[in-house]
């Protein structure tokens, strides 16, 4: 079994579809493991989201991932990296798949409901920074 993360952005959970977005996940067959709501300070946005930096985006989505509560989440299954990158959609809602979580509850690029790992690496370093005495 694999383990990955998945957060439920703000956009999301300003929207009432954190019992959505779980709810599909666990009908896709991922299996909850851990789970918090919390809300980012600046400094913690700007840690987590490190490598994108040197993006001009950067400073919008440190905004936008402070703008109220998240909601980390830790996923299990075969192949849970890739199966959940798939299951989300595209990261612009706009291009993303029908039926897909991005697709159904996103509204374009920045507020796409929800963040997940891009690697078996990053979502160890992930659950890590979310999920250890300091992720809070």
């Amino acid at each position: 079994m694999e383990r990955t993360l998945l957060i439920i952005k703000p956009d999301a959970v300003a929207r009432n579809a954190i019992g959505e977005v779980l709810r599909r996940l666990e009908g896709e067959g991922f299996v909850i493991r851990e789970l918090r709501m919390t809300t980012l300070t600046q400094e913690r946005a700007r840690a987590f989201y490190d490598v994108h930096r040197s993006r001009p985006f950067f400073a919008d989505l440190v905004e936008f991932m402070t703008s109220g509560p998240v909601v980390p989440t830790v996923l299990e299954r075969e192949a849970a990296v890739t199966h959940l990158r798939k299951f989300i959609g595209e990261t612009d809602s706009t291009q993303a798949a029908k039926g897909t979580i991005r697709r159904e509850i996103g509204t374009d690029v920045q507020c796409n409901a929800v963040h997940a790992s891009d690697s078996t690496e990053n979502a160890a370093r992930e659950i890590g920074f979310f999920f250890s005495d300091n992720g809070s």
